[in-house]
């Protein structure tokens, strides 16, 4: 610890109650294996075929995002100064303390990402829910800047989310997970199982640092930091271990480029020019297949037969 001088060379100007040494190479430990766990991730990701890689995509931008809070914090870097409401530590009321909100409003939405894109709940939902989890983040953002007891009504506001979220998780994601097959709700079962319960220690570590000034900052990075590696590096592999054993093909998550779908419409194009005659419109479909439609350019004196084609949305 004695080689950590990121203390001394970006000192906790304007606290009173700050992260010690102890703390910042606490937090350097937290940052390794945030970092560690994102290259491993990323390296994973070109394993996987392309079309089914969103889901460690994902994994890689919470981890990345994750590192360099982390090293931000290690860094005695990007905090704020807020008075506290209650006594503690030696210091009165009214001292300032150090708190940081970095990365749970990018991190915590692509967690829940994470568990959804595999559950097949509908869109509308999936969008209800990340707005829920960012009225979770900010209005606990907004608590920890408020220096009076009103803080606590926001952080009853993003209790109320989170009850939400965990409703969401464990109520209609499963439901609709099963509709897709029982391994897929039972690995959804198993991972939102696994962050609702992480997830709901959050709050009670805001209650005893940001909150009620009870714990040290130390101490606080070290709650966090817990939580955060149960929470991501961990929560990822798990998940992604899961995954790597359904047939993600049934999710309907394609990767491609734009010449390849441009390449199919263009022999769609010739072979409609060689069943169609001018001024006619043609429409054709099959069972789980694609519809495909041509439309005439009456306009034109050559008649040039126009395809149309409705693709699924396509993720990367």
């Amino acid at each position: 610890m004695s080689s950590n001088h990121a203390i001394d060379t970006n000192p906790p100007n304007g606290t009173d109650i700050h992260i010690t040494r102890r703390g910042s190479s606490w937090l350097w430990a937290v940052f390794s294996i945030m970092a560690v766990s994102d290259l491993i991730i990323i390296g994973w990701h070109f394993m996987v075929p392309r079309g089914q890689r969103v889901f460690h995509q994902l994994a890689a931008i919470i981890l990345t995002t994750a590192s360099i809070a982390y090293f931000a914090m290690a860094s005695d870097l990007g905090f704020a100064a807020i008075t506290t409401e209650f006594s503690g530590h030696g210091f009165p009321a009214g001292t300032y303390r150090q708190i940081w909100y970095i990365d749970w409003v990018i991190t915590t939405p692509a967690l829940l990402l994470e568990l959804v894109l595999a559950s097949a709940l509908p869109l509308s939902d999936i969008i209800t829910l990340i707005f829920f989890d960012l009225v979770m983040i900010i209005t606990g953002l907004i608590g920890a800047l408020v220096p009076s007891r009103y803080k606590f009504g926001f952080f009853a506001f993003g209790c109320a989310a989170l009850f939400y979220i965990w409703w969401a998780l464990l109520g209609p994601a499963r439901t609709s997970a099963r509709t897709i097959g029982a391994p897929f709700k039972r690995s959804l079962t198993i991972s939102a199982a696994y962050l609702s319960f992480i997830w709901l220690l959050y709050p009670i570590a805001w209650g005893v640092s940001d909150g009620g000034n009870v714990i040290s900052p130390d101490s606080e990075m070290v709650f966090y930091g817990i939580l955060d590696l149960l929470a991501k590096p961990v929560f990822c592999f798990l998940h992604l271990w899961q995954l790597s054993r359904l047939a993600l093909t049934l999710l309907q998550l394609r990767s491609g480029k734009f010449s390849a779908y441009a390449s199919d419409t263009t022999t769609l194009h010739n072979e409609k020019v060689g069943h169609h005659g001018a001024g006619t419109t043609g429409v054709t479909a099959g069972p789980g297949r694609h519809s495909d439609a041509t439309v005439v350019d009456n306009d034109s004196n050559h008649g040039y037969i126009i395809p149309m084609r409705i693709w699924p949305m396509t993720m990367v």
